[in-house]
């Protein structure tokens, strides 16, 4: 291939992607990696965020990471899609080659579809609704939209407005109207090029549970009672998971050990919902899949034999 202008890989979550990018990166000349991660983008959440270590980013330039206040509600989306598409515009302007690391889904859907707009604001309605205290927004919006409900936080009352907005507004769930859009087709900029890893469940099942016991070695427990101690996380920094399975034993309601096991597991299912995702990626033109778990040196072979001659 002629040489990428940007890179996106694309992957679950203990697949390899960052090794991937990493060796990407020391073998493309002045390239520099974007992160796609929604954890990752919060100050001080870094051994549970898989975030790379500062000596990493100080030899690789790593962008839109410890970018935002985990006691802070106020990053969305479109605050990751805009600073990412800033990165992008300065980038090609420069001609620097841009590896993108797709963490969250979400994230990457929106880089390449844009996102879903939905109907314009009405303000009457959200006057209405900003009576209700958060808990009488969840319960309404669990009545018209339980899939938007589970997937946003009972105390996440400018996201919970939003929802029940679109369905007044509509007649449809807003999760109906954002399935429509995540079906789009993918399809890549031109100059772009899509590495992905889709491993098999089970191998990556084994993969978590080994990160996350190596993640409780590096001191996961005290990351999150500091973090604790300096306030209350933002709603959605206090849903990551496993800070939120280790602030539950730190305030006496779950044993270590079930704090642990309940990490695995909720990782493992985000894990297969990444995977489902994903699929539909691999229909992308032209793009690179592996079904294997990556380690340092398979994903520095699999960068030689993809992109060895665009060594640095």
């Amino acid at each position: 291939m002629s040489p990428a202008q940007v890179i996106l890989i694309v992957g679950p979550t203990a697949s390899g992607k960052s090794a991937l990018a990493v060796a990407a990166a020391r073998r493309i000349a002045g390239a520099e990696i974007i992160s796609a991660d929604s954890m990752q983008i919060y100050r001080g959440m870094d051994i549970g965020t898989a975030k790379p270590p500062a000596a990493l980013r100080a030899g690789i330039p790593h962008h839109l990471i410890d970018i935002a206040d985990p006691y802070s509600s106020g990053f969305t989306v479109e605050d990751w899609l805009q600073a990412a598409r800033e990165l992008l515009t300065r980038f090609a302007q420069s001609r620097t080659p841009a590896i993108i690391v797709g963490g969250t889904n979400l994230y990457v859907q929106a880089l390449l579809s844009g996102l879903f707009d939905g109907p314009p604001a009405d303000p009457a309605l959200r006057a209405q609704l900003q009576l209700l205290g958060t808990d009488a927004l969840h319960a309404q919006l669990q009545q018209v939209d339980p899939a938007a409900a589970a997937r946003i936080h009972r105390n996440d009352s400018r996201r919970l407005i939003r929802a029940l907005e679109v369905h007044a507004l509509t007649g449809r769930p807003l999760s109906e109207h954002q399935q429509q859009w995540q079906a789009a087709p993918q399809v890549l900029p031109e100059g772009w090029r899509c590495i992905g890893l889709l491993p098999e469940s089970a191998a990556n099942a084994r993969a978590i549970n080994a990160r996350v016991v190596h993640m409780m070695e590096q001191g996961l427990l005290d990351e999150v009672r500091t973090l604790l101690a300096r306030g209350t996380l933002g709603a959605q920094a206090a849903e990551a998971v496993g800070y939120r399975e280790l602030a539950l034993h730190l305030r006496g309601q779950r044993r270590l050990d079930d704090a642990i096991e309940d990490t695995k597991q909720k990782t493992r299912r985000l894990a297969r919902q990444q995977r489902t995702w994903l699929r539909r990626f691999r229909q992308i033109p032209d793009s690179v899949w592996t079904t294997e778990l990556l380690d340092d040196a398979q994903a520095e072979n699999l960068c030689s034999h993809i992109l060895g001659h665009q060594r640095s």
